[in-house]
């Protein structure tokens, strides 16, 4: 049974607002988040809560915030949101929408008050500390310096499952290096709108086979599976056919009903990649 399965068939699962109308929020409500755990994803990949073989977070970016200040005023802003990597909930993003669309027509004393009041819903949903920020990270065109894979001239025929048997390193050539794919596409597991993703991949260790690796992350074109759980998904199949000794897997995905994510998973001990956004998003 598939993690999307294992979900289905709960009554949570019955409970998901994805694929279905959802009443437009009129007034502030925290019961609109829904949590999903990440067991469904990680059990598949031989993961195991007591032991993450990464650390990291899910960096959510939103666009449409607003509320209404003591005397009624509207007020907007935008914001960061971080999810811990070892929270046992993961947010599904549909309800996050739902629910911070939820304070545009509830007064709040001050901004401090809504900012508080996020930290503490968003905290317990997630089962573990949640960041909340207002303002968004500055645009990133840098690219990270990185190697862009993209144009590699070659021949692709497989878009599912996900096949790590494309991955391959050469041990005799061990390198220090940022690859980036901006082709990554995978589906929601239940509505089945596509997800959009540019991937940074930096790692030292045997050197990547790059059109394999090209090939691998399209191979996830017609997968269904939430966003945080593909990230794991790269990062797992990653260390285990291509054996780095450090690793950072990073996907910035485009924008969707106000908001984007990006899922962060890396080796114990790397260094998070700096807080940034993508034209794309």
């Amino acid at each position: 049974m598939t993690a999307i399965d294992s979900l289905a068939a709960t009554d949570a699962g019955a409970d998901l607002p994805l694929g279905r109308s959802v009443a437009y929020p009129r007034a502030y409500d925290p019961s609109l988040l829904f949590p999903i755990a990440r067991a469904l994803g990680r059990t598949p990949l031989g993961v195991q809560a007591d032991a993450l073989p990464f650390i990291g977070n899910d960096r959510w970016h939103g666009y449409e915030l607003g509320w209404l200040d003591g005397r009624g005023k509207p007020r907007v802003a935008t914001a960061t949101i971080t999810v811990p990597a070892t929270s046992p909930q993961l947010i599904e993003s549909k309800s996050l929408k739902l629910y911070l669309n939820s304070f545009n027509a509830t007064a709040f004393p001050s901004d401090e008050a809504v900012l508080a009041r996020m930290v503490e819903d968003l905290s317990r949903v997630a089962g573990s500390p949640v960041e909340v920020a207002f303002g968004l990270p500055a645009m990133d065109e840098s690219q990270d310096n990185a190697i862009l894979i993209d144009t590699l001239d070659i021949a692709i025929d497989h878009y599912g499952p996900p096949q790590p048997a494309f991955l391959a390193a050469d041990p005799a050539h061990v390198v220090t290096e940022t690859l980036t794919s901006e082709l990554l596409k995978s589906n929601c597991p239940v509505t089945g709108q596509p997800d959009w993703a540019r991937v940074v991949v930096h790692y030292h260790g045997p050197q990547l086979d790059r059109a394999g690796l090209l090939r691998y992350l399209v191979s996830f074109r017609e997968h269904a599976g939430f966003h945080e759980q593909c990230v794991e998904q790269v990062f797992c199949d990653l260390m285990r056919h291509a054996c780095p000794t450090q690793l950072s897997v990073e996907a910035r995905y485009t924008r969707r009903g106000g908001l984007d994510i990006n899922p962060w998973r890396a080796t114990p001990g790397c260094p998070a990649p700096e807080p940034g956004r993508d034209l794309r998003q």
